[in-house]
């Protein structure tokens, strides 16, 4: 199979969802034009090329094209201990509940935030966290959009995110009702942990995986970690099991790939477009 026919037949390409980090190169037209020559049905957008573009423009040119929008990234950032900064956070995850309503996901991924400065209190840090979610669910369900929380590797846990296993997460979401509040399931940050395949079981059987995306994981890592991201099939994860794993527990969504790699963002977008969606064909079921 060439790159410049990476499913061979539009059919093992049903589920594929390109997030658009993975591609970051490409203009927001670029993106959607290469989407629809290749055949690739989903996007997950980000926020920041989207208020690039413009709302309303991104909204009507993937609405245009075909394309369904999976997810949204990112909202999150809600550990911040001074009143101020926490209402900022609040409001611009509303903001955020805004804009995946408007073009049409039902899924906005959170990243949690890491440690303020000069805390070391993780545990304070994650009730903070519930906090907002108390406050962010139901605005988010009013709009029809779920709330997915991504935990991240541990290696990120200072700075990004302290929610770093999905017992975490799934310890935070089930104080809410599933459909406001669920994880998301990367196979880049969980793929390590032995008690992950059990805890997708739970998250299934509650109705809590809003999103599956796929990455590898290579070695070495990049200086600064986290643009290291492998292209699927060129690290230690086995991409077929996790999926598994998330269809035995009744996820049956779309599946985006998610990746961070300056080799990848240095070549021409479209090519590795084309080069994921094949990758995509050959590594999963």
């Amino acid at each position: 199979m060439s790159t410049s026919e990476p499913a061979g037949s539009a059919s093992r390409l049903a589920r594929f969802s390109i997030n658009q980090m993975t591609v970051k190169q490409l203009s927001m037209p670029e993106l959607v034009d290469a989407c629809r020559g290749l055949g690739v049905p989903g996007v997950g957008l980000w926020r920041e090329p989207v208020q690039a573009y413009g709302l309303e423009r991104t909204a009507k040119l993937v609405r245009d094209a075909g394309l369904t929008v999976t997810t949204l990234c990112r909202g999150g950032f809600l550990t911040a201990i001074d009143p101020a900064e926490r209402v900022t956070a609040l409001d611009d995850n509303r903001l955020a509940v805004d804009e995946a309503a408007t073009l049409g996901t039902d899924t906005l991924v959170l990243v949690s935030g890491g440690l303020p400065a000069g805390s070391k209190d993780l545990r304070g840090a994650r009730e903070r966290i519930a906090d907002a979610l108390g406050e962010l669910g139901p605005y988010a369900e009013e709009r029809g959009v779920r709330l997915a929380i991504e935990p991240l590797h541990p290696m990120f846990a200072s700075d990004r995110c302290v929610v770093s296993t999905l017992a975490q997460a799934l310890d935070l979401a089930e104080r809410f009702p599933a459909h406001q509040v669920g994880v998301t399931v990367d196979t880049y940050h969980i793929w390590w942990d032995d008690q992950a395949p059990a805890q997708i079981a739970r998250a299934g059987a509650g109705g809590r995986i809003h999103t599956f995306q796929l990455a590898d994981w290579t070695t070495p890592l990049p200086e600064g970690v986290l643009n290291g991201r492998g292209q699927l099939g060129d690290g230690s994860v086995d991409l077929r099991e996790w999926q598994a794993y998330v269809e035995a527990a009744g996820y049956t969504g779309p599946i985006e790939v998610e990746l961070f790699n300056d080799g990848l963002w240095a070549r021409d977008g479209r090519e590795v477009l084309a080069e994921t969606a094949a990758r995509f064909v050959s590594h999963t079921d």
